[in-house]
């Protein structure tokens, strides 16, 4: 007899060996390849490295700001902890108070303006053409790639009272009193060449930055908004503001931190005065630790910049987040 079997029938399926898995691959019963502790070994040395440039810097400064730390200790090396006394000391201080009012109007100035500005450059730069658009970004480029030392240089002599082109220019249409005007032997003045500087230094980073956002803003929603008949300043509010807000916010905190904590303008230019008219918190830390040799104070008044800053951005963050309708 003839056995015909199907051409249809699968083939039957071949027999397991005993102890070995279904999957194939090297490997056997083992988990994915990289699994364990590779990974962890891997990112150990970038994680160590921060950890000793960020964390050891602020544990120290908490440290210090919690002994009697002057020139003495410094040197020999025998700090006594003394507890909160330097945050007494400093909280006290009425020019401490001074110095914090301050600053809170440096950041404000300064964070309007710029954030004010760069929003008007983003939007000439989303009308310009190619040609115009390239120039624009290549001359906010080269602003940002300027050292802050070497612009802080410039401006020294802009302002200079015998060399100036400030003084000069103002002499040549026709105001006499400038002649040899000393720009930084006035605290208002000096306070407003700062605020000029920092504006001009921080102003092409939020440019591009929110000129990138920009250009995200679908057309059709524009084009939408003009058959409705929408003015320029309604389709901002209602348009391109909801739509890049989220990066205006970042720019923004990024804006208050850099303008919080500046110090090398203020240090370079007029190292805090005329007097201490120029003086905000990361100066006045310096001043206590380098001038008076009070390294606890020096270090009080930065972990005090710290919490004080960042008490305003939890706050900005809580009410950006309540707009929205989240909480934290």
């Amino acid at each position: 007899m003839t056995v015909v079997r199907e051409a249809d029938a699968p083939p039957a399926p071949l027999p397991r060996p005993a102890g070995g898995s279904a999957r194939p691959g090297r490997g056997g019963g083992r988990g994915p390849v990289g699994s364990g502790v590779w990974p962890y070994l891997l990112i150990a040395p970038a994680i160590l490295g921060m950890l000793y440039l960020l964390a050891y810097p602020l544990v120290r400064t908490v440290l210090i700001s919690l002994q009697d730390f002057q020139l003495r200790q410094l040197i020999q090396g025998d700090a006594r902890f003394v507890g909160l006394r330097n945050y007494e000391t400093l909280l006290t201080d009425a020019q401490f108070w001074q110095v914090v009012r301050r600053t809170f109007l440096f950041m404000a100035v300064n964070v309007g303006l710029i954030m004010l500005l760069a929003t008007l450059v983003a939007l000439v730069i989303e009308r310009l053409g190619r040609v115009g658009r390239i120039a624009v970004l290549s001359a906010l480029v080269l602003t940002w790639a300027m050292p802050v030392i070497a612009a802080t240089t410039v401006f020294q002599w802009l302002f200079h009272s015998e060399f100036g082109i400030v003084n000069w220019a103002l002499q040549q249409l026709g105001f006499t009193s400038f002649d040899r005007y000393p720009w930084f032997a006035h605290g208002t003045a000096a306070f407003t060449i700062l605020v000029v500087l920092i504006v001009w230094q921080s102003v092409p980073f939020a440019a591009i930055t929110l000129y990138s956002a920009l250009v995200t803003v679908p057309t059709e929603l524009y084009e939408s908004a003009r058959i409705d008949g929408a003015s320029a300043r309604r389709i901002f509010r209602a348009i391109t503001f909801p739509v890049i807000r989220p990066i205006f916010m970042l720019v923004f905190s990024l804006e208050v931190i850099w303008t919080f904590k500046a110090f090398v303008q203020i240090w370079v230019m007029t190292n805090g005065g005329p007097g201490d008219a120029t003086t905000i918190l990361p100066v006045y830390a310096v001043q206590a630790a380098l001038s008076s040799q009070r390294y606890d104070l020096g270090s009080a008044a930065s972990m005090v910049t710290v919490l004080m800053l960042a008490g305003v951005l939890v706050f900005y963050f809580r009410q950006m987040f309540r707009q929205e309708g989240e909480s934290l």
